[in-house]
């Protein structure tokens, strides 16, 4: 919102709370956006700023470069470097695909070397739980469910959604404290991770 009001004064005065109905007004316009982050921001920022003035290519521009410095500032991370020594050495074992929910730059944090493929959820690809990735990932691995492990954090999303398809599942989850108890799970998991360092005990 920063970046927005300094470069966008027109939009200065759209709060949080109006930010948030236009997210909503763009779902009701566009259902399947749901399954896509990415179109969903730009259709939000589209109606915000449309609603304080701009139009035109004027509109067009400051969609995109509003869009641009968030997914800038979504990737702008550090991924620690025990987590890309994991992902290198299990990548020379075998073949590692990635499914998420989020738009994040696997280029800019540096993974996108590790994974023969990455799918993100979109209007082709629902998002997890949905059954898509996961069987995406299923067709470019040419492996049957029951042969391939689904790491992830969301009881629901991951730990569900990759039983439903049939596939063996770990949790883990490195921002919070994992007690199974706490977490709204409708399978268990194959296996909990206190580390990620355990999958390779597991390959």
């Amino acid at each position: 919102m920063k970046f927005i009001a300094q470069n966008y004064p027109l939009a200065k005065s759209i709060s949080s709370t109006y930010w948030l109905s236009f997210k909503a007004e763009a779902l009701r316009q566009n259902p399947e956006f749901k399954h896509d982050m990415g179109k969903l921001r730009l259709a939000s920022l589209r109606l915000g700023l449309a609603s304080v003035g701009y139009q035109g290519e004027a509109l067009h521009a400051a969609t995109q470069a509003c869009f641009e410095q968030f997914y800038k500032v979504r990737s702008d991370f550090t991924i620690d470097d025990s987590v890309l020594t994991l992902l290198s050495e299990l990548s020379e074992r075998m073949p590692l695909v990635a499914i998420t929910n989020g738009n994040v730059d696997c280029d800019a944090i540096g993974i996108s070397q590790y994974f023969s493929h990455i799918f993100h959820a979109n209007t082709e690809y629902r998002s997890k739980p949905h059954s898509d990735m996961f069987e995406a990932a299923m067709n470019v691995l040419e492996l049957p469910a029951k042969h391939i492990l689904h790491i992830g954090d969301s009881p629901y999303n991951d730990v569900w959604g990759a039983y439903k398809v049939g596939m063996a599942t770990a949790w883990y989850a490195a921002n919070r404290s994992m007690y199974l108890r706490k977490e709204p799970f409708r399978a268990l998991p194959c296996v909990q991770l206190d580390n990620l360092n355990e999958l390779l005990k597991l390959v």
